[in-house]
């Protein structure tokens, strides 16, 4: 019996090790998808920023919002 749940806590720990390792992989992928949305998020916050500058407000609101969307999906 002992032997039998001993084997199996050992093939759990495997599972649990090789899955994380995989999802490592990942990182850089997630990482490149941030730094993407970042630029296109500081891109639309300097426009909006400029807009405000230049009394469009409406338009300034329009691109900060923007900018905060990127971020919700």
């Amino acid at each position: 019996m002992k032997g039998k749940k001993m084997k199996n806590i050992l093939v759990a720990l495997i599972l649990i090790l090789f899955s994380t390792s995989a999802f490592a992989g990942s990182c850089p992928m997630m990482a490149g998808k941030l730094k993407t949305k970042i630029e296109q998020a500081q891109k639309l916050h300097d426009a909006g920023i400029k807009a405000h500058s230049d009394g469009d407000h409406g338009k300034s609101e329009e691109l900060l919002n923007e900018a905060l969307d990127l971020f919700k999906s």
